[in-house]
């Protein structure tokens, strides 16, 4: 490992200890380099979330050295159950070659605590109550050169120097906007709320995931753009939301909690979806969709997670998303680390962007003509009545929507799924 040259000095600042910031800052230090990871709270805490990792998040954990057995208190799912237009249909998550089959439940506030100790343990330098502000910027070249924080309880100004930085730092995202890079409104954008209920529910082992999500308060019934989940925490109770697009006219006129209010009303009583069973506030979050800022590498600056807008606009997954990101920016970095001339160094960092636009740019493409799609309630009237009554279109919805297929040697349908993906623009 890299010797620091001052405790506040590294070849890499990570400020933000999510999935994206640990998982970066993990594979950073395990490939020797030193790295300070940043974290604005105080383990453990809490995220809106829901809790439900499919097997791309798992094969990330996996490769993290995270253990995953139930005796650590991971509860494990056989795949998704969907409901809608009057049918329910349990599907498996698929047998592939590159994920496993099975996904994982964990609350997050345990769950990203357990990524930032095992980046830790990998050597990184984990800052909590470390608040960054603005950038530090070398004015002949323009460049990140570090951050300038407020340090624990006394908020203590400290500032921190490297070469590059990587903002992990979530949808808000402060360290992106001080260095010019906006939100693209040409995004779609969705918004998370979710609680926690006491429920016989909870060791269910399949996702659930409604298609229809029906708003009954009015003079009439009205379909709303998005999907209602129930997710079994294994521990007494069930995390059970809503995630809805603003691709249409009741986004902004409607408060989305009252309509999570309105959706557990219209439950089985039986399965305990009621206020005086809710054991933790309603929370809402935003769910940055398809890119949404951009470029993902300026100026050394590298955007990972929800800072670079990468939560699969199909399904609202942002997890698996963050993980990876931070693997590919960590394994860019790493190698451009290595390179003699600062010249050389910065034709391997702007790699990074071309890399996830060749593995995401066009599957995102498509998710964002689905998410135009469902804004239409009559589309989506149609496509729950009718699509859900074909297990085998459904088999296929359900690998398209969570993004499961095997690159080479795969199934027809991997076939299809991957080469619609290759063709459709990576903007």
């Amino acid at each position: 490992m890299t010797e620091p040259l001052s405790e506040n000095t590294a070849d890499v600042i990570v400020v933000g200890a999510g999935p994206a910031g640990s998982t970066t800052a993990y594979h950073l230090a395990k490939s020797g380099l030193d790295v300070l990871l940043l974290e604005k709270t105080e383990f453990p805490r809490e995220k809106v979330c829901g809790d439900g990792l499919t097997p791309r998040a798992t094969k990330q954990l996996v490769a993290m050295g995270i253990d995953i057995s139930e005796e650590a208190g991971w509860l494990r799912n056989k795949g998704l159950r969907i409901i809608g237009g009057g049918v329910r249909l349990q599907l498996d998550w698929p047998d592939l070659a590159s994920f496993p089959d099975y996904g994982l439940v964990r609350k997050r506030d345990d769950f990203d605590e357990q990524l930032a100790r095992q980046a830790q343990k990998a050597g990184a330098r984990l800052y909590e109550r470390c608040n960054v502000g603005a950038p530090i910027i070398d004015d002949r070249t323009g460049r990140i050169t570090g951050v300038h924080a407020k340090l624990g309880e006394e908020k203590r100004e400290v500032t921190f120097h490297a070469p590059l930085v990587v903002a992990a730092d979530g949808n808000s995202t402060r360290l992106s906007l001080a260095m010019g890079l906006h939100r693209r409104e040409d995004r779609p954008m969705g918004v998370a709320v979710r609680t926690y209920f006491e429920s016989p529910r909870h060791d269910d082992d399949y996702l659930e995931s409604w298609l229809e999500l029906w708003d009954r308060r009015g003079p009439e019934d009205r379909l709303l753009p998005g999907y209602g989940w129930i997710f079994g925490m294994g521990d007494g109770t069930s995390n059970v939301g809503l995630g809805v697009l603003n691709t249409s006219d009741s986004f902004k006129e409607l408060d989305w909690r009252e309509v999570l209010k309105a959706w557990c009303a219209s439950m089985p009583e039986d399965w305990g979806y009621t206020p005086e069973n809710m054991t933790g506030p309603i929370r809402g979050a935003a769910l940055p969709m398809a890119f949404n800022r951009q470029p993902h590498y300026t100026r050394g600056l590298l955007l990972v997670g929800d800072a670079g807008g990468l939560v699969n606009p199909f399904n609202g997954e942002g997890i698996a998303y963050a993980m990876e990101s931070g693997q590919i920016a960590a394994d860019v970095i790493v190698q451009a680390h290595a390179r003699p001339t600062p010249a050389s160094r910065e034709l391997a960092l702007q790699r990074y962007p071309r890399v996830l636009k060749d593995t995401y740019g066009g599957y995102y493409t498509l998710g964002r003509a689905f998410v135009k799609l469902i804004g239409n309630p009559k589309v989506m009237k149609i496509a729950t009545q009718r699509g859900l009554t074909h297990p085998l279109l459904m088999k296929f919805t359900l690998k398209m929507l969570a993004n499961l297929t095997d690159p080479t040697g795969g199934d027809a349908m991997d076939r299809i799924i991957n080469g619609l993906s290759k063709v459709a623009p990576k903007a």
